[in-house]
């Protein structure tokens, strides 16, 4: 029975191996280069950052447009941008932290729905320069992230709340039905902005287009950078969810840290952060990268909330990134508590138990992996340990080990790392397994 539910498992990845993936919305056509998306798959974990004008109010972004009165459109287009003045935005401190939580690139705003652009576009007045910012933030952001070694990125949505309103057409996201003329210089618009980001900030590595139509920002950003990875609007990008199976493809969740995308200080609920860290390690088992989004406050800084999370995520990673950084799925994505990922030869494969939130130092447990099978050559390890002391008690011997059974592989670990002064730790603990193969 086990040879055939193991086997079920193997035939379900490399269809979905196989499998031409663009059941988004937005996604027609996809001229990604090949190894452009291996490239942003070994990344694996993005920061994503919502952020615009109202961002001042701690409403929903652009989409509070939808159904509102003139009087509040007028004073969300023309009063908004008059007091909008994030002089504490640092894109380098925003990027650090960001690469310490073990994220590869980050993805920014550069214009959501309402139309406002946080850039010195030719296109609109609608614009971070027409603000008592004054200055051109989307060149600070390419500028800090580069400054940090990340992967530069871009969200961008064409749909334009500012652009329907100026041409007296109800804003609105469903049931638009615009006249060829308007089309036409709705898609010249689309195109315009695009040539601007794509032209004047040097190579931007990843592109998150979000609404329709897609197809001119698509063209003319592929036109400027062919090496561009195009996410939404090429792929499958689910949002707030993960892939119920493994996806051997490049694929990207969008998941908030609370409920809003944007910047909400109140009546809000966070995810922990041992939840991030569980979402991130589904994600990546199953094949797939994690786009984690923050909101920016109105002055341009991550709120303190998020930043703790962020923090709890930096030493989650510091301690187990290779378990989660240019991996790919084993052959299942998960047996109960553990998940696998595994090495791109699926040699080494990564075992990350989850659910001990109070695995005490210098505790020892034993679990079975029935999908991997060892070798002559097998070796096991804890990422992050020596395995060889644990700090205070020389009677406790933390020797990781393992024999292979009729029932699978048992492995026996102690946790031996001081993590936390009080000696518990919440977090996954990952077995590095080497030189295995699967267990059939």
């Amino acid at each position: 029975m086990k040879r055939s539910v193991i086997l079920l498992f193997v035939i379900a990845f490399a269809i979905n191996s196989k499998a031409q993936i663009a059941s988004d919305e937005n996604a027609s056509y996809n001229r990604n280069k090949p190894e452009r998306e291996e490239w942003l798959r070994d990344l694996g974990f993005g920061m994503f950052i919502h952020w615009s004008i109202d961002s001042q109010l701690g409403i929903v972004i652009s989409h509070s447009m939808v159904g509102a009165s003139e009087d509040y459109t007028n004073r969300f287009i023309k009063d908004l941008p008059g007091t909008f003045e994030p002089d504490e935005f640092d894109a380098y401190k925003i990027a650090v932290q960001a690469k310490l939580a073990g994220m590869k690139y980050i993805v920014f705003t550069a214009k959501h729905h309402s139309g406002f652009c946080m850039w010195d576009t030719k296109t609109t007045d609608f614009k971070i320069t027409n603000t008592p910012y004054k200055k051109d933030i989307l060149k600070e952001y390419v500028e800090g992230v580069r400054k940090a070694g990340l992967a530069v990125g871009l969200y961008y949505s064409p749909e334009d709340f500012k652009f329907l309103y100026d041409n007296n057409i109800t804003v609105r996201r469903v049931g638009l039905d615009l006249s060829d003329k308007i089309m036409a210089k709705y898609h010249d618009f689309i195109r315009r902005q695009t040539n601007e980001l794509f032209s004047r900030y040097g190579k931007i590595d990843v592109l998150f287009i979000d609404g329709k139509p897609v197809e001119p920002c698509k063209d003319e950003a592929w036109r400027l950078q062919p090496d561009l990875v195009i996410t939404r609007g090429a792929v499958e990008t689910p949002e707030q969810k993960i892939m119920g199976d493994i996806r051997d493809v490049l694929w990207e969740s969008c998941i908030t840290m609370g409920t809003q995308w944007q910047y909400k200080p109140t009546n809000d609920e966070l995810k922990s952060g041992t939840k991030l860290i569980e979402m991130l390690i589904e994600t990546r088992a199953k094949g797939g990268n994690l786009l984690l989004n923050i909101g920016l406050d109105p002055y341009g800084k991550i709120p303190d909330p998020e930043s703790r999370n962020l923090t709890e995520l930096a030493a989650w990673c510091f301690i187990n990134q290779e378990a989660v950084q240019a991996v790919r799925p084993w052959i299942i994505s998960h047996e109960d508590n553990i998940w696998f990922t595994a090495s791109k030869d699926r040699k080494t494969v990564y075992a990350i138990i989850t659910g001990i939130y109070d695995w005490t130092r210098g505790d020892r447990k034993d679990f079975i992996l029935r999908s991997v099978k060892a070798t002559e050559n097998t070796k096991i390890s804890v990422l992050g340990q020596n395995s060889l002391v644990v700090e205070y008690n020389p009677g406790i011997n933390p020797e990781c080990r393992f024999r292979q059974t009729e029932k699978g592989l048992e492995i026996s670990v102690v946790r031996a790392q001081r993590i936390y002064n009080n000696s518990k730790w919440p977090n996954p603990v990952t077995v590095k397994i080497e030189n295995v193969v699967p267990n059939l």
